[in-house]
């Protein structure tokens, strides 16, 4: 096991959910952390809950390849250097038959899914790769390896991600910089309430009947990859809950 201690942690999305609890955990460790979001008064929120932590904030909406680029080389020295990128900024919209979709939530997907992870990957790994260090984490997810009904878009950028991760890992073959892709299946976060636009009862029973994944329980997986020895690279991890068992086969108790 390596130690995170000092070690610059750069997480997109950190301002609820996976990319919060990612943070919180890392911080434990005693790493640096970048923290980057849209809702700068949530990071704000979670950056007073970790006094003991040195924290540099980013108000960022990583579909923007500009401010990607700007917020990238205009970090203080003393941050530049990022240790580990985890590329966990990420959501979807709704439900529709691809023929019915929405225009709109298409492009919100495919910008933030792949492109903001293409743009941060772009603009991070370079000075990795001069470093001689580094590891990139990719939020992938089981929608990724099998579709559902309404996931098309999802699942397909999800696909990318799963595609990237691997070609990423051998355009890095060669250099000490490692890539891991975590794939979890039902995670209960702030998700649901996305995809269904703020409809907070159509989101709960999404989980209802099951006991899901929590953001925790997916940073502690983060975790253990980014802390390996530096010769071993866990390139792909699938974690679903106990009563899952694929992206469409959910045991549901009464």
């Amino acid at each position: 096991m390596i130690s995170l201690e000092n070690q610059i942690v750069l997480i997109t999305g950190a301002s609820s959910g996976i990319g919060a609890a990612c943070a919180k955990m890392f911080a434990g460790a005693g790493a640096k952390l970048i923290l980057a979001a849209r809702r700068l008064e949530r990071l704000e929120e979670l950056a007073k809950s970790l006094t003991s932590a040195q924290i540099h904030l980013l108000e960022l909406d990583v579909r923007d390849r500009s401010a990607v680029e700007s917020a990238i080389s205009h970090l203080p020295s003393s941050w530049s250097d990022i240790d580990i990128l985890i590329n966990n900024a990420g959501l979807s919209r709704r439900l529709d038959k691809l023929h019915e979709g929405d225009f709109q939530d298409w492009e919100e997907m495919i910008d933030t899914n792949i492109k903001g992870l293409l743009y941060l990957t772009r603009y991070v790994v370079p000075g990795m790769v001069n470093r001689g260090r580094g590891h990139v984490v990719n939020l992938g997810s089981i929608a990724g390896h099998q579709t559902y009904p309404g996931g098309n878009v999802y699942c397909a950028t999800k696909a990318a991600v799963k595609a990237l991760s691997e070609g990423l890992k051998q355009d890095l073959l060669g250099t000490p910089v490692r890539v891991t892709s975590v794939d979890p299946g039902m995670v209960e976060t702030e998700f649901s309430q996305v995809r269904f636009h703020g409809d907070v009862d159509r989101a709960k029973r999404v989980y209802q009947g099951v006991n899901p994944l929590t953001a925790d329980d997916i940073a502690d997986v983060i975790f253990f990859c980014t802390t390996r020895s530096p010769h071993v690279n866990i390139n792909e991890v699938i974690l679903m809950p106990v009563n899952q068992a694929s992206a469409t086969l959910v045991h549901r108790q009464p």
